[in-house]
């Protein structure tokens, strides 16, 4: 469903490029490459071979639909650009195939499972937008848009929620998670049953819901996500075998190359806006002597001599070491290799901020530009909710003649 007169924006004007955007430093973006190793067809998946596969090992085939949201919670710290934003790019940078389709958006509705402030929920879905064209999202390459502006995802979710069993629901972590509860809680317990809302329970369905709502054949995610996928590929084979169809794709996981960037100071914990611990986080949008800040900050430890990686002996400087190889696109030997000349604490503090700053700077910049300009944000929304939702009613329409509901 289009605008019949869509209001017009260039897109130059708020280019990502940082070789075309006045903000943007000339460094070179370093482009992560993908290999020549070929994955399942979105029609070999759907007859049940499914593949888990790390991002930098992956060959997009022709007709691939990589599809992605991230939850609006504020501005995006490091360990999202690392886990989502950068690998999403990253895929869309790469891509030199015309049939592909990259469908990244805004979670706004998995937002709500837990109830946030109105006025702040729609700031923090601006925000997330501004931080993903600050971050080298091309409008002009992916879709970019709102979930909640696209109803056939609800609608879907309810068609899907009733193939989806209690039980499987039940074996989820992160609803426990988000719910405070242990990870071997049940949802049959009395005390669970009554803290724990309906929608937060279920989300993993509304999940799938907006996977396969675009056929998506592959879905770039985080190891935390992985339990999510292979559920949502459990709803769409219990979908083609109720209904003797092969419709619905089984998406590929695509985990993303970085390491899970752990709180700047307590590394036993993953990085979290919601860490009591303000400088625990960095975000992109943070200046320069911020980053700094936060770095110097930063929980080491006692050993002294030559950097090396330990996670365990020393998680807070292997924490560290991870953030550089992230953002710089090289493997932990070479960060490590090439510290061999570091030899204290502040040293390598230093070389970790500057390799922060050279990356978030520009994009910081940009990113407070975007914010003073909410027509072109919304500009780019509504152009996205459009294309989405055109893929969508067409795919929901097939699937209720599927269902015998039309």
């Amino acid at each position: 469903m289009k605008n019949e007169n869509p209001q017009k924006f260039d897109q130059s004007t708020y280019s990502t490029s940082h070789n075309n955007h006045p903000f943007m430093s000339t460094r070179a973006i370093p482009v992560l490459r993908i290999s020549r190793r070929t994955l399942s067809t979105a029609s070999t998946a759907a007859k049940g071979t499914v593949q888990e596969v790390k991002q930098s090992n992956a060959t997009l085939p022709s007709n691939s639909t990589i599809f992605s949201l991230i939850q609006p919670t504020g501005k995006i710290h490091l360990g999202n650009y690392l886990g989502a934003v950068k690998s999403w790019r990253t895929l869309s940078e790469s891509n030199t195939d015309p049939t592909n389709k990259f469908i990244y958006g805004i979670a706004d509705l998995h937002a709500i499972t837990i109830p946030k402030n109105p006025t702040d929920l729609k700031t923090y879905r601006y925000n997330a937008i501004a931080s993903l064209l600050a971050s080298g999202l091309d409008a002009l390459k992916c879709i970019l848009f709102f979930q909640s502006s696209v109803p056939e995802h609800a609608e879907l979710n309810w068609f899907l929620t009733c193939l989806t069993s209690m039980g499987a629901l039940n074996r989820m972590t992160q609803w426990k998670l988000k719910a405070q509860q242990l990870e071997s809680s049940s949802i049959l317990e009395d005390n669970v049953l009554e803290k724990t809302k309906a929608g937060l329970f279920c989300y993993p369905a509304l999940q799938a819901a907006d996977i396969l709502l675009y056929k998506s054949t592959h879905v770039p995610v985080g190891d935390d996500q992985s339990q999510h996928l292979e559920l949502c590929r459990n709803v769409a084979r219990t979908f083609n075998s109720t209904f003797n169809t092969d419709y619905f794709p089984l998406p590929t996981t695509l985990l993303t190359p970085a390491k899970k960037v752990l709180s700047l100071r307590d590394p036993a914990k993953k990085m979290s806006k919601s860490d009591p611990v303000a400088k625990s986080c960095v975000y992109v949008t943070d200046s320069p002597s911020e980053i700094e800040l936060k770095i110097r900050k930063a929980t080491t430890d006692s050993i002294q001599g030559p950097i090396y990686y330990d996670p365990i002996e020393r998680p807070g400087v292997s924490n560290l070491i991870n953030i550089v190889s992230g953002l710089t696109n090289t493997s932990i030997e070479e960060v490590v290799a090439s510290l061999s000349h570091v030899t204290s604490h502040k040293q390598l503090k230093d070389y970790v901020s500057a390799v922060i700053i050279e990356e978030f700077d520009p994009k910081r910049q940009l990113y407070e530009q975007l914010m003073q300009d909410r027509s072109y944000l919304e500009q780019i929304c509504l152009q996205g909710r459009d294309t989405a939702r055109e893929i969508a009613l067409a795919n929901l329409q097939e699937v209720k003649v599927i269902m015998g509901l039309d």
